[in-house]
C-alpha cells in the first residue's frame, strides 16, 4: 500500500506523530511547532497539511479514530496510524536516512547565474545573506541553550545537523565575501565573452 503514497518530509513527520498517539490536525500542528519541527517540514500552510493527512488516509497509512465534538470549537476528525502506516514510516525512514535525495535549492541556482551581477553589486547581496545564515545559527543555538537539562541528544538531533550546516555556509560565505571584496574573485562580461570565444570548437584552429 505504501507504494502508491509518495513520500515526503511532512508526510513521514505526520505519520511520526501519529504513532505517539491519535491527533486530529489542530493537534498535529500545535506539535509540530511545540516540537520544533518546523525547522526541517514546510508547515508554513495549514492547506498543505490538510492535503498531507488526505493523501495519507487515502493511500491507507492513517484512518479516522474518531469523530471530537466540543462546544468550543468545530468538530474535529482524530485519526490514527494503521499497520500499513507503520510499515511506510519505516521504510520511508530508512530510505530518507540512507539516500541523498537529488535536490534543487534555490541558493546553488542563484549562485550558478550570479555572472549575470558585477562582483560589486554581488558582495553586499552575500553579506546580507551572512546576516541571516548568522542570525538562523543563533536562533537555533539558542534553542540548543534553552532545553531542558538532561534531554536526550536524539531529540535535538535535527538541530545539530542543521547548525553544522549553517556553520558551513557561513564560513564558506565569508570567504567568498572576502574573495570578492579583495579581487581574488572576479569577474566581467569582457572576461566571459572572452573565455565563450576561447572555448568555441574550432577556436584553437583559428
Amino acid at each position: 500500500m505504501s507504494a502508491t503514497v509518495k513520500s515526503s518530509p511532512l508526510g513521514l513527520t505526520v505519520l511520526a506523530l501519529l504513532h505517539h498517539r491519535p491527533l486530529h490536525p489542530y493537534g498535529i500542528q500545535r506539535l509540530l511547532k511545540q516540537w520544533g519541527k518546523e525547522q526541517v517540514v514546510n508547515v508554513g500552510q495549514r492547506t498543505g497539511l490538510y492535503r498531507t493527512i488526505e493523501r495519507l488516509q487515502a493511500g491507507g497509512l492513517i484512518a479516522v479514530r474518531q469523530t471530537e465534538r466540543d462546544q468550543q470549537y468545530p468538530e474535529r476528525t482524530v485519526y490514527e496510524v494503521t499497520e500499513e502506516g507503520r510499515a511506510a514510516t519505516r521504510e520511508w525512514l530508512e530510505q530518507m536516512l540512507a539516500t541523498p535525495k537529488a535536490e534543487f535549492p534555490v541558493f546553488p541556482a542563484a549562485l550558478s547565474n550570479m555572472l549575470l551581477l558585477s562582483p560589486d553589486e554581488v558582495a553586499p547581496i552575500l553579506e546580507k545573506r551572512a546576516e541571516q545564515v548568522a542570525a538562523r545559527r543563533a536562533a537555533l543555538e539558542r534553542q540548543s541553550t534553552d532545553a531542558p537539562p538532561g534531554l536526550p541528544r536524539i531529540t535535538l538531533i535535527e538541530n545539530e545537523y542543521l547548525l553544522a550546516v549553517l556553520d558551513a555556509e557561513e564560513r564558506w560565505l565569508q570567504g567568498v565575501i572576502s574573495d570578492v571584496r579583495d579581487g581574488s574573485l572576479t569577474w566581467s562580461p569582457e572576461m566571459l565573452a572572452t573565455f565563450q570565444e576561447a572555448s568555441e570548437p574550432g577556436a584553437a584552429e583559428t
